[in-house]
């Protein structure tokens, strides 16, 4: 065992006397060390639950034959972080995560791991942590909130964020945001919709690291319950039978998981997220690649935001599982790759279905033959941007409008809100990438302001920041190379003519090389809006979005 490390021998007697201490039993001592990392924590309504799915965990380790050990990992809610300077906080706890869990299991010589996340950057994080450490591993998160319900309809929080927009534009009174602000979030849980918590939870079971249920079955559910305590006896199966990350998380299997994210129409998000696993693997992932995948695979699920369907009706129609087992009818998983599970892929979904063709479409019914995400580029993305194809409105699939250009998110607030944007007008907020902003913000208060005033089907925004999974619209970010670095979003002035043309994955401003060369000789870079603390580090190592924001030492 990894444990013996510090249990056995003369050498770690006084290892002996501190586990004495924790209360260790002689026979505690030649069982296996499990680690058990729990996220839980009383501010993120996603964690708030996690209590008792770790209780379950351990009793499930306990069942096996190991010995649970919890300790804690960070999280940050996206949802309460956003639109202010806690925002810029989000993105980078992922790094955090990752390296303080490495420390704890290697300082602690664990045998074996089972993350329990939920939400944005605990998932991926964690994931990041899992391929480092390289024991046997597994995850079981805290599940979807239910949706809300709000004047006879289902809704979520993204409905939340643009009914503030609907209010500003005059189109909603105070006493309907306050229902809004009463039922939208009825439950604990990852945010009801098809959000970057939810996102990653599916694609963890997708990359074969949570076991089938992980990514849908709702957090009030005692089914998620028996999902824990199962995800800790097969932990020790995992670990008798020595099937660790790395032997699960492949160059496959991370082709399945881009593959399924644009079936079911993930978040901007997973285009971050999937580069720095990958990273960790090994792996040189070029985020170009995900339009070919996108090419030949379909987009069969529409949930909020980008239709009317949520997480728990995607469960109610056979989850990932059944998602998984639609795309194979056209053959594009491999099959073959090995899971938490202990099976393959191929095993996993062979007796998957469909149960609703209404939540997840048929192969040969899709709501478009291209799946949900597409990288862009061209002059002003060199090196590519993101955007959820799954959630614009075909009528902003292509778009040439004038720049309305914003050196910070507040700033394009502000003029969104007191009605200075106007249709046709594509918003450009820069300065926000991993480096300039520093931390990446979200930019799901413009995007909801934007589809709250009405201006969804007119209006483009642009920016080297991210965007929520929330958001939905017309909404292009990771453009790459940031501002912050001499990107050609640096260059872009107030009125030059964005061209955006999402069917041939293109991104141009319309101005002549020769200006834009001229535009760049004279562009000095800003000082740092942050010179202390973890920002500034982290400002100091990150690399671009289209890298998946990893940390690499500066070379000297």
């Amino acid at each position: 065992m990894k444990s013996d490390a510090v249990k056995k021998g003369m050498q770690q007697a006084p290892h002996r006397s501190l586990f004495n201490a924790l209360g260790f039993t002689k026979e505690e001592m030649e069982k296996p060390l499990v680690g058990i990392v729990s996220s839980y924590n009383e501010i993120v309504p996603g964690h708030m639950n996690l209590d008792k799915i770790v209780e379950a965990v351990k009793m499930g380790v306990a069942l096996a034959g190991g010995v649970p050990r919890v300790f804690p990992a960070i999280a940050v809610c996206d949802g309460i972080a956003m639109g202010h300077i806690g925002m810029k906080y989000s993105l980078v706890t992922r790094d955090l995560i990752a390296d303080s869990t490495e420390a704890m299991a290697i300082a602690h010589q664990f045998d074996a791991l089972v993350m329990v996340p939920n939400c944005d950057k605990n998932v991926p994080g964690l994931l990041m942590a899992a391929a480092r450490i390289n024991v046997p591993t597994i995850f079981v998160s805290g599940g979807p909130m239910l949706a809300g319900h709000v004047k006879g309809h289902k809704t979520s929080l993204s409905s939340m964020f643009e009914a503030v927009g609907a209010y500003s534009a005059g189109k909603m009174t105070e006493e309907d945001v306050t229902e809004f602000e009463n039922f939208a979030c009825p439950t604990c849980g990852s945010c009801s919709g098809m959000y970057t918590a939810n996102s990653m939870n599916c694609l963890t079971e997708v990359l074969g690291m949570g076991l089938p249920g992980n990514g849908t079955i709702p957090a009030v559910y005692s089914e998620r319950i028996r999902l824990a305590k199962q995800a800790g006896m097969q932990v020790m199966e995992l670990w008798r039978r020595n099937i660790r990350p790395r032997d699960i998380i492949t160059e496959d299997a991370i082709r399945n998981a881009l593959t399924i994210d644009m079936a079911l129409g993930c978040s901007t998000n997973s285009m971050l997220h999937l580069p720095a696993i990958a990273h960790e693997i090994g792996m040189d992932f070029e985020i170009a690649e995900a339009n070919a995948i996108s090419e030949k695979t379909p987009n069969l699920c529409h949930l909020a935001p980008a239709g009317p369907t949520y997480m728990e009706d995607l469960n109610e129609a056979g989850g990932v599982r059944a998602v998984m087992a639609e795309i194979q009818k056209l053959g594009l998983l491999h099959t073959e790759c090995m899971t938490v599970t202990g099976k393959t892929v191929g095993e996993n979904i062979a007796d998957a279905v469909n149960k609703n063709p209404e939540v997840i479409r048929t192969v040969d019914n899709p709501y478009s033959t291209t799946g949900g995400l597409a990288v862009l580029k061209g002059n002003l993305a060199p090196d590519g941007s993101v955007v959820k194809r799954s959630a614009v409105v075909p009528e902003m699939m292509r778009h040439t409008g004038p720049a309305r250009v914003f050196e910070c998110e507040e700033d394009a607030i502000d003029a969104i809100k007191s009605g200075k944007i106007v249709e046709g007008d594509v918003v450009v907020i820069r300065y926000e990438g991993p480096k300039g902003g520093p931390g990446m913000r979200e930019m799901l208060n413009p995007t909801s302001a934007i589809a709250g005033m009405g201006l969804g089907s007119s209006v483009a925004l642009i920016t080297d920041g991210r965007f929520s999974g929330a958001s939905r619209g017309a909404s292009i970010g990771h453009v790459s190379p940031e501002a912050a670095v001499g990107g050609p979003i640096a260059l872009v002035e107030e009125g030059d003519l964005i061209e955006i043309d999402i069917p041939n994955l293109t991104l141009n401003v319309k101005v002549s090389e020769e200006e834009l060369a001229a535009r760049k000789a004279k562009w000095q870079p800003r000082e740092p809006k942050v010179t202390t603390g973890y920002l500034a580090r982290y400002s100091s190592m990150v690399t671009s979005a289209n890298r998946g924001a990893i940390l690499e030492i500066p070379k000297q």
